[in-house]
């Protein structure tokens, strides 16, 4: 450890704020600190400011519209178009300008640029190809795609002709795939055929034609040919009901789509999210009001301006690539990057090597990844020049003090404020952070909410609790890049976020509140720590993955009776997925049952899912009512004291998982 090391560090211990530097402050996007009193003292008017980053074809009546909690509805009857507003409206000042930088595989082959006018034309060459195809205002187009630059050309052209779309992570399972393209009553598919990862081309088209044997119904697939001459390891023939991406490009090429005008309340996409339940939620986010959100975080925390060139490390199949990547970025003009591989291929230090010869004006990344860069070494990021970096943030967990510092200190040079944001899929972007021109850094906490935004973290009865006290994170007005449903299901999304703390027969929007199901604490200054999920979700390297859909999948299992998954602490992910198994009688818990209960897990969700352990035990700690404890099962996963098992039924099985678990 170097002097300066030892210096950071015990600033960290004594938990030392960390200003902003002088030269980010002078060129900062946001820099007046009335900012939070304003929008206080003129909300929900404040958010004007957000619809203002937009080009709107017919003005809003008003603001917010709260009669009807918790259905809020925001800008109504505003008039826009997304794509309209991520491209034709910058092809005059910024049409040569590049819009998205992709990097793909292998490494110096596969790279490609799009400048704002050229992405525009494919945009409405493929927008005239899905029309051709049957696709109309309102129907729900499905995209199953890694980190291809087609992957945002299909959102934009969906958004382009009024079709919301559904972007499905393509490490997900066929299994998966299906129940999507089912809930969203989905009759038209773009996938791929296949991508590369760490240098090897992978097979997709496969696995999405088995997820389409399970969709109900007629499909229309549309395929881009991303393996090119590698694809004859795979020999895929395209069905009678599938069409070649390029071919249709090419038949609908000068093609000229006029924006279809959406209301602000229009859906512009759905994401299914993991929920307790096992089923998936399909988040409806809006046009007027998730786009305007998206720019306004992407411009007062990320200091996104044109001529940056901008890069987010995350998946476009998660909401921070939607929000991050595709619309935020794009709506304000600037270039966004889309990296297609892995940080450690074909060196740990490919990451660095990117920011380094594209000159990256800030990184969005995620704590997960920073934990592997620090286990790594500073060596790597050391051979790169980083100095092109203003700003760094992290988003899908919170990062702890210690990751925090060696980002701050290797990637950023103490030069780069660091963002910590919280959100969630669900509130379409930023929630709770630093504004960086503005605020001063907590390691390990997330900062302020941002200004107009009311969390209040409360106790079980919904009192607010005092500073340093742990409670839950609760949001208390709307804002507008809020989910505004889940898709045909107002019950469940009454049910599942609004009803824990809320008065459901009131028709006050101040008697509605949100819970995210996380819980937090908050100091004296007004800093939030969130502290992490409080319901049956684990997230595994900043993905959220439902335990009754896992259980559900090794319960699937041949030989399986029982099973309980629970999240335990990870070095790298963050949380990593323990699971405890009975099997029936005849069967052993062998390495044979284990591999198949992992491969059931991958097959059904998807490798993100698969279980860093799986513990076989001839009973579950429970209550005298039979209700499984895990928290003890946490507690074991993490090697932490068990403490009082005399309310169990069962507390001498506790003893024995540990021993099988090692702890």
């Amino acid at each position: 450890m170097t002097a300066e090391d030892g210096q950071l560090e015990a600033r960290l211990a004594e938990g030392e704020v960390f200003e902003p530097s002088d030269s980010f402050v002078s060129g900062a996007n946001v820099t007046d600190p009335d900012v939070y009193e304003e929008f206080e003292e003129n909300w929900p008017e404040c958010w004007e400011a957000a619809a203002e980053l937009l080009d709107w074809e017919t003005d809003y009546d008003q603001v917010l519209d709260d009669s009807n909690p918790p259905f809020f509805e925001w800008f109504t009857d505003g008039e826009l178009n997304a794509s309209a507003n991520c491209l034709d409206r910058h092809l005059e000042d910024r049409g040569d300008e590049v819009a998205i930088e992709w990097v793909g595989e292998p490494v110096d082959e596969a790279n490609r640029t799009y400048t704002y006018e050229q992405l525009h034309r494919e945009v409405n060459e493929f927008a005239a190809a899905l029309r051709a195809q049957g696709v109309e205002e309102d129907d729900v187009v499905t995209m199953y795609m890694p980190m291809i630059p087609e992957l945002p050309v299909a959102m934009l052209a969906c958004a382009r002709i009024g079709a919301p779309h559904s972007v499905v992570f393509a490490g997900f399972s066929a299994d998966a795939l299906a129940t999507r393209m089912n809930a969203a009553d989905s009759e038209y598919l773009v996938t791929c055929d296949g991508y590369y990862r760490r240098g090897d081309p992978l097979d997709h088209l496969d696995k999405a034609n088995e997820g389409l044997a399970g969709v109900e119904g007629e499909t229309t697939t549309v395929v881009v040919d991303r393996l090119g001459p590698n694809d004859d390891d795979f020999g895929h023939d395209l069905g009678d009901d599938q069409l070649d991406y390029d071919t249709l490009v090419e038949e609908h090429a000068g093609a000229d789509v006029d924006p279809v005008t959406r209301d602000a309340e229009d859906m512009l996409f759905l994401m299914y999210t993991s929920g307790t339940t096992g089923k998936p939620k399909g988040v409806k986010h809006t046009t007027g009001g998730y786009l305007s959100w998206v720019s306004w975080t992407s411009q007062a925390v990320l200091d996104i301006k044109p001529e940056d060139t901008y890069f987010c490390s995350a998946d476009i199949g998660w909401i921070t690539g939607h929000s991050y990547i595709v619309y935020g970025p794009l709506a304000l003009g600037t270039t966004t990057m889309m990296y297609e591989g892995t940080p450690d291929h074909p060196e740990q230090d490919r990451l660095w090597e990117i920011v380094d010869e594209y000159d990256a004006t800030q990184l969005y990344t995620a704590p997960t990844a920073i934990r592997a860069f620090m286990k790594w070494g500073t060596e790597f990021p050391d051979r790169h020049d980083l100095s092109s970096l203003r700003l760094l943030g992290t988003v899908g967990e919170p990062i702890n003090p210690r990751a925090w510092k060696w980002y701050y200190t290797h990637i950023g040079d103490e030069e780069c404020p660091v963002v910590d944001t919280w959100w969630q899929t669900e509130t379409g972007g930023m929630m709770i952070t630093t504004l960086p021109g503005l605020k001063d850094m907590k390691p390990g906490a997330a900062g302020p909410p941002l200004p107009g935004v009311d969390v209040r973290i409360v106790d079980t009865m919904g009192e607010e609790v005092e500073p340093g006290q742990a409670g839950y994170l609760t949001v208390n007005k709307p804002w507008p890049g809020m989910l505004r449903t889940l898709y045909r299901n107002d019950e469940r999304f009454i049910n599942e976020y609004w009803a824990e703390y809320s008065d459901t027969d009131s028709d006050d929007p101040d008697d509605w509140v949100y819970f995210p199901e996380d819980g937090a604490k908050i100091d004296e200054d007004g800093y939030i720590t969130v502290l992490g999920r409080v319901d049956d979700v684990i997230n595994v390297s900043g993905h959220r993955l439902g335990t009754m859909e896992i259980e559900s999948a090794i319960v699937g299992v041949e030989g399986v009776a029982e099973a309980a998954v629970v999240g335990g602490n990870h070095d790298i992910k963050g949380e990593a997925v323990y699971a405890y198994v009975i099997t029936e009688d005849g069967y052993e818990g062998d390495d044979d049952l284990r591999e198949r209960i992992i491969a059931g897990v991958e097959d059904a969700i998807g490798p993100i899912a698969r279980p860093e352990q799986v513990v076989f035990t001839p009973d579950l700690p429970k209550t005298r009512s039979g209700k499984i404890m895990r928290r003890l099962l946490e507690n074991i996963a993490d090697g932490e004291e068990i403490g009082n098992t005399s309310t169990l039924r069962n507390p001498e099985i506790v003893d024995d998982i540990q021993k099988q678990v090692g702890n």
